[in-house]
């Protein structure tokens, strides 16, 4: 008998039960010690060093903030004041399915990190049988008896086994899985900052179609009157047939193409109706004539700031120190694992005495396996979690650089364009003018119609470019806001129930 089990026979003698559960307190002792003292093997995860810059390349006219008192909030698109476009998004926040899909991810996550956890603790099982058997058994003589009686045998025990993490392999398993959790909790959150970014751009585009319809309804009743005029004209005998021709030509083109921005429209509103996951019968956005929003003043900080307001730069994070804690994972497969086994229960043929002392047995003892060959298994194992990792901290500098870049473009071209609306508003002043001068001459009969339209559609095209404008200017601070993070704070992970890691120093 080793010092771990003891019989049946043994357990029945309150001495020997006494002595063994001695023996079993101090091995106990001795495993709890050795918990205190595991290590985790693999590395401690730092975060891959950065060189962000010391601010964004175009900062001219631009108010940097001091990244403790942002001013853009959670729900961003409210600072267009647009009472549509918040309960557009009010709509989205609910029911968008691409949401939806993401926040299935995060609950899987959510429950991967609950199973590698339950990995930290014992195992307990409770098994019950009942045997009934017809064999020949020894008798007292030597022999067998041929014809025994049947005999019927009940057993009942509970067993618990643990896995000692003494290497820190399941440790950096659970470390591992809480990482991605995070990591998934954050593309939880860009894929809302995505869709709710595409909900604000194609509502802004549809808007643009309303200024651009209602131009050319008016330049199309404009036109009417016009041709009408020319009609009148060359009744009178003033001007010739030519006049009318043109004038016709340029009222039916300007009709087509108030027709052509209807479908344009409607595709717009479907596309809203799919992010509300609704049907595309069951939206429709009433037109707005007189629409209009002048693009917002959007703080922005230094490129630093970025790392504590993009969920994408989190989400890639995470998944570097997820990579991380995988070589620890892969590096404790070189140790032996120990196992602690225990086992109490009752077995006889007597069913008066089933759950009684004579019937009682129990055993208790620590299991230990080792791999000593595995071809080179465990070595490829540990190398794959170190590519993996130099993957993960590539791709994370990578989506820092993409992000700062992302930025820069919103502010390069929200300066450009606010300048180049300017200038286009002395184009328009001037164009309009110029057909005010010819419309006086055609009357006068100085010039033909032709001169007159083809200033009418230089005035037209210069009036829906600046219509345009402003849409891509609203565009471009939706851009922006989505690339500084739209309010979002790494802080708001600490929701998911796992606290977010100390982070490095910064490299500014």
């Amino acid at each position: 008998m080793n010092d771990l089990n003891m019989s049946t026979k043994d357990s029945q003698n309150p001495q020997n039960t006494q002595r063994a559960m001695g023996r079993l307190k101090r091995v106990c002792s001795l495993l709890f010690a050795g918990l205190l003292s595991a290590c985790s093997v693999g590395p401690d995860y730092v975060r891959p060093p950065l060189d962000t810059g010391a601010q964004f390349k175009d900062v001219e006219g631009w108010k940097i903030f001091d990244a403790s008192k942002q001013t853009v909030s959670a729900d961003w698109w409210e600072i267009y004041k647009d009472p549509i476009l918040t309960g557009l998004m009010v709509d989205l926040n609910q029911s968008n399915l691409t949401v939806a899909q993401a926040q299935a991810q995060l609950r899987n996550a959510l429950a991967l990190v609950k199973q590698a956890s339950s990995a930290q603790y014992p195992t307990l099982g409770l098994n019950a049988d009942l045997t009934r058997s017809d064999a020949p058994f020894s008798t007292t003589g030597g022999g067998f008896d041929v014809n025994p009686a049947p005999q019927t045998r009940y057993g009942a025990n509970v067993g618990a086994s643990w896995q000692l993490d003494l290497w820190g392999g399941i440790r950096r398993n659970v470390e591992a899985n809480e990482a991605s959790m995070l990591a998934s909790a954050a593309n939880l959150a860009g894929v809302r900052l995505s869709q709710q970014t595409i909900l604000a751009t194609t509502y802004f585009q549809l808007r643009v179609l309303d200024a651009q319809k209602s131009l050319l309804a008016a330049t199309v009743a404009a036109y009417q009157r016009s041709l009408a005029l020319t009609e009148n004209r060359y009744k009178a005998g003033i001007s010739g047939k030519s006049d009318v021709a043109v004038s016709r030509t340029q009222l039916e083109s300007t009709r087509a193409q108030l027709i052509n921005l209807e479908w344009q429209r409607i595709q717009l509103e479907n596309a809203i109706a799919v992010l509300l996951a609704r049907s595309p019968s069951a939206l429709n956005i009433a037109a707005h004539v007189n629409w209009l929003i002048k693009p917002p003043t959007v703080p922005v900080g230094v490129p630093s700031t970025l790392l504590e307001r993009r969920p994408d730069i989190a989400q890639a994070e995470r998944k570097t120190a997820a990579a991380n804690a995988q070589i620890g994972v892969a590096t404790a497969a070189w140790f032996p694992d120990f196992t602690l086994n225990g086992n109490f229960g009752f077995q006889t043929a007597d069913t008066a005495k089933w759950f009684t002392a004579p019937a009682q047995i129990w055993a208790i003892g620590p299991a230990l396996a080792f791999s000593l060959f595995d071809g080179g298994l465990r070595a490829s194992r540990v190398e794959q979690a170190e590519a993996n990792f130099d993957l993960q901290a590539a791709a994370y500098r990578l989506t820092v650089l993409n992000a700062i870049q992302e930025v820069d473009n919103a502010m390069v071209q929200l300066r450009v364009q606010a300048q180049e609306q300017e200038v286009q508003k002395l184009a328009v002043d001037a164009a309009r003018e110029a057909v005010r001068l010819s419309q006086n001459q055609y009357e006068q009969g100085l010039v033909d119609y032709l001169s007159v339209a083809v200033l009418e559609t230089t005035a037209l095209n210069n009036e829906r470019t600046q219509i345009s404008l402003m849409g891509e200017r609203l565009v471009a601070s939706v851009q922006l806001i989505s690339a500084l993070g739209g309010g979002w704070s790494d802080q708001e992970l600490a929701n998911t129930g796992n606290p977010m890691p100390a982070k490095a120093p910064s490299n500014n």
